[in-house]
């Protein structure tokens, strides 16, 4: 079977959706949509309606470029309120050859979760930090060595269930089922994991264009987050009202002219405007990438504030992702703040060399690498669509045709 998965990145300024097909452990980006998003506020769905209607244009221009209907993916949840719980969990390995199977592992890991976190809360994932064979012997992958008992001691996020349910609701009522769910951190953390990550305590940033979303990892292990309601709007509001001018022009100004620092910023370089009083303006690059980069290094400086808040461990590496990533001479500006010790994430992937698809990228590694420890392969669409797939001659069908249970049943049931 062709290992085919979609994920979805909602965010409040727009909805990114990327099918991918892994062949050989390597990701192969088959389709990529990105559109404004609606009924979103700081992650959180405010009206259903809109948010589903935004979704819907994203999900037919996946539609189109495939030839096939999207029934299924994986989707972030908003890390709003998130709760990080170490737990431990055990079962008996009951085969007759006492081999660990997937399925041991999967047992192992609903005794990490179970009567683990208060009714009002929703798991959205489970990261083992490491297995217990027999009560002595520590592994991470405890497949098919012999044991009688096998341990797991994990992290559990979760989250309030209204974050989860208003995200599935809408899908559902799309006709989209729910296969995993995730954080977008945790995206992001696998579109840049290697061997050193693996193996050490770093911070994840995402600068996005509402909030930014601090994450600290140990180990490849998720054990806190911050959201800080700071993002791209906040440039393009400072711009609009130092210049007078209308919030779309100030969008144009960042996206077109400001350099995130003034070093290389000409003041040659300009752009004639007029303000909301009527009057033509000149606006050089000089003077609108200082108002850029101020409120860049404002920002930085309290995500930096935030990393030492958010864990007392030593840090070995401080990687930046998200839309904001994506400016002009954001490297220098992050130096200015955080030296050498921070990094700007690569998207290697083509089709996606963009820091807005990190966490949707990621999203689909991370669940392959899930399906994978558990000796499952899994894929949005079955033999006959995969056919239809590879076939030359496809057709476009946009036919319109408990979530939850289907959910976790792809982890702990399959």
């Amino acid at each position: 079977m062709r290992k085919i998965i979609s994920s979805m990145d909602i965010g409040s300024h727009t909805i990114k959706i990327v099918v991918g097909e892994i062949v050989k452990n390597k990701l192969n980006i088959l389709a990529v949509s990105n559109t404004p998003s609606k009924g979103i506020k700081k992650g959180l769905i405010i009206n259903a309606e809109a948010f589903m209607a935004s979704l819907k244009k994203g999900i037919n221009k996946i539609e189109e470029t495939l030839g096939l209907k999207l029934r299924k993916t994986i989707v972030n949840i908003p890390a709003d309120n998130a709760n990080f719980s170490i737990t431990e969990g055990s079962t008996t390995i009951t085969n007759e050859d006492s081999i660990v199977t997937g399925n041991d592992i999967a047992r192992a890991l609903q005794g990490c979760v179970y009567n683990k976190f208060r009714p009002s809360e929703e798991l959205v994932t489970i990261m083992p930090i490491y297995f217990l064979i027999d009560g002595d012997q520590k592994v991470k992958d405890p497949k098919n060595i012999i044991a009688h008992r096998l341990g797991a001691k994990s992290v559990i996020v979760t989250t309030p269930k209204k974050n989860v349910y208003s995200v599935l609701t809408c899908l559902e009522k799309l006709g989209i089922e729910v296969i995993d769910i995730t954080f977008n951190s945790v995206g992001d953390y696998y579109s840049a994991k290697n061997e050193n990550l693996d193996n050490s305590v770093g911070a994840i940033v995402n600068l996005g264009h509402d909030i930014t979303t601090v994450s600290i990892f140990n180990k490849g292990v998720l054990t806190n987050s911050k959201i800080i309601d700071l993002g791209g709007k906040n440039i393009e509001n400072d711009i609009s009202f130092i210049y007078k001018i209308k919030k779309d022009d100030a969008v144009y100004l960042k996206n077109n002219l400001a350099l995130a620092h003034k070093r290389l910023a000409q003041a040659s370089e300009k752009e004639k405007m007029t303000n909301r009083l009527g009057e033509e303006i000149s606006i050089n690059q000089y003077e609108v990438s200082e108002i850029t980069m101020s409120r860049l290094q404002e920002i930085l400086k309290i995500i930096k504030k935030e990393i030492n808040l958010l864990t007392k461990k030593e840090i070995h590496y401080i990687i930046f992702t998200g839309g904001v990533t994506e400016s002009a001479d954001f490297n220098l500006v992050m130096e200015d703040v955080f030296l050498k010790t921070a990094s700007i994430l690569q998207i290697k992937e083509l089709g996606v060399r963009s820091n807005i698809y990190s966490s949707c990228v990621g999203m689909i590694k991370y669940f392959n690498d899930k399906m994978n420890f558990r000796n499952k392969e899994v894929s949005i669409f079955n033999y006959e669509e995969q056919e239809e797939l590879g076939s030359t001659e496809k057709r476009i069908n946009v036919s319109e045709n408990s979530v939850l249970g289907k959910l976790f049943g792809y982890f702990f049931d399959n």
